[in-house]
């Protein structure tokens, strides 16, 4: 199956909760939930890589295989390698675009 394309962001669960997990600061995580999230996903093969903007301001990029462990970064700065902190899983839904 094809990810490759943009998307938007619509929605999410357990935001803040995860954020605290990983340590980001209340000041941060209020200020991230308040951007503009678009994504890009390139695809080959097995490997993705994942190219968020931030209203247009803040450009983050991110690779990883299916598969394989990876390490991601927050827009915080916080790397972590899976999508679980202190038990909480993040969970985000973003809309095709292209």
């Amino acid at each position: 199956m094809a990810f490759s394309g943009k998307f938007e962001f619509e929605s999410e669960k357990n935001y803040d909760e995860f954020m605290k997990g990983l340590g980001v600061s209340e000041d941060v995580t209020t200020k991230a939930r308040n951007l503009k999230i678009t994504t890009e996903i390139q695809q080959n093969g097995q490997d993705f890589t994942w190219i968020q903007s931030y209203s247009g301001t803040n450009i983050m990029t991110n690779k990883f295989t299916i598969g394989k462990e990876s390490e991601i970064q927050t827009v915080g700065g916080k790397k972590f390698k899976i999508f679980t902190s202190g038990g909480v899983t993040y969970e985000r839904i973003s809309k095709r675009l292209a």
